[in-house]
């Protein structure tokens, strides 16, 4: 039998997501694999946890991996917080802002939504009008709109809500590793990420981190969390303390993974990954500017990891990526919703973020065009 494994090439990924993934972190992959609850595995479950913290720069206890994708952490933080009737106020201008509004709404939340032109951010003042005339248990937000390539004002939301009873939750997926977050000073209750965008991890594990505001949110629940396998109440067990209790068998290998992908951007220095993102960034805008492509986003709101361009006129959208894949193994990203068919989405995350891939892309597209 023919082993499809074997068939498997390289590909410099490009798009909204996956990112490519250091040898070192996939070597860590492959190492022998520990039981859950085995004290060496355990230390390094402690270490993925304050390395979280340091990048995040949250003393929030309660900041973990879960076990699944981004999406999944998304789920997690709102089926821990939102019980039936609960005011939740999702903020929208991209697809996974829709994303918090359809699992709040599921969840039996009284949601209200605030929204925003694709490709263009959130707008500080217009929160404030809504914010003074209804009080939200739950105020959510995307950092990073993986959709359009917008980074929202979430630190200029946070001073909003400073002092409030809000619980104040970002989408941290497509920002964290790539750009700065500073969860406590930003007044962040709830935060969510995953691994496979500027960790540069395979995808399979979502961080999440959550104040002790947000904690006491959960254990203060009238209602049990609908949600066995996210219910944090007994997945923090498993996570903190000497004794630990057996929740659910934790992927093991991919938590090697997640160690390896935290500790390569402490060892380069965040400051240092964030400049590469930026400089890599520059670099790409100037090189597609050179070959008639412009960029959807303004300047004063685009993100440096994922940089949603025009396509040229005349230029077939699916025939191009097709033909950028097959023929020089990059992979790139349509553009969803409103903008597909508009736009290409360019990724330039995490171990990516690397002036030779930047080069190798404005080679091909070059070509192909």
């Amino acid at each position: 039998m023919k082993n499809l494994l074997d068939g498997i090439e390289k590909i410099t990924f490009m798009g909204p997501g996956p990112s490519c993934v250091d040898d070192s972190v996939l070597k860590a992959m492959a190492k022998d694999t520990l039981g859950h609850l085995d004290p060496a595995f355990i230390k390094i479950m402690d270490g993925i946890k304050e390395n979280l913290k340091t990048l995040l720069h949250t003393e929030n206890r309660l900041t973990i991996p879960v076990s699944g994708t981004g999406s999944a952490g998304m789920e997690s933080c709102f089926v821990n917080l939102v019980e039936k009737g609960d005011p939740v106020l999702v903020l929208i201008n991209g697809v996974f802002g829709m994303r918090m509004q359809d699992v709040a709404t599921r969840l039996g939340g009284d949601v209200d939504t605030l929204e925003f032109q694709w490709g263009t951010p959130v707008v500080v003042e217009d929160v404030k009008k809504k914010l003074a005339d209804k009080k939200y248990k739950i105020v959510a937000v995307v950092h990073a709109e993986t959709s359009t390539g917008v980074r929202n004002p979430v630190a200029e939301i946070g001073e909003l809500l400073k002092g409030s009873q809000s619980i104040y939750l970002v989408d941290a997926v497509t920002s964290f590793g790539g750009i700065e977050i500073t969860m406590d000073k930003w007044g962040i209750d709830v935060l969510y990420s995953g691994t496979q965008k500027c960790l540069s991890c395979p995808p399979g594990l979502a961080p999440i981190s959550f104040s002790d505001k947000a904690v006491a949110a959960v254990k203060q629940r009238k209602t049990k969390v609908p949600n066995w396998y996210l219910d944090l109440t007994m997945i923090m067990n498993y996570w903190e303390g000497e004794t630990r209790a057996y929740h659910h068998t934790a992927p093991i290998n991919m938590l090697y993974g997640l160690y390896q992908a935290l500790y390569l951007i402490v060892e380069e220095g965040p400051d240092n990954v964030y400049k590469r993102h930026m400089e890599n960034h520059k670099l790409l805008v100037d090189g597609l500017k050179e070959i008639g492509i412009s960029m959807l986003v303004d300047e004063s709101c685009r993100l440096p990891m994922l940089n949603s361009v025009h396509i040229p006129e005349g230029a077939d959208d699916a025939g191009v990526r097709k033909r950028l894949l097959n023929e020089y193994k990059i992979e790139i990203g349509a553009g969803l919703g409103p903008l597909a068919g508009k736009i290409w989405r360019i990724g330039l995350m995490g171990h990516t973020a690397r002036p030779e891939n930047v080069q190798k892309l404005l080679g091909a597209l070059k070509a192909v065009l």
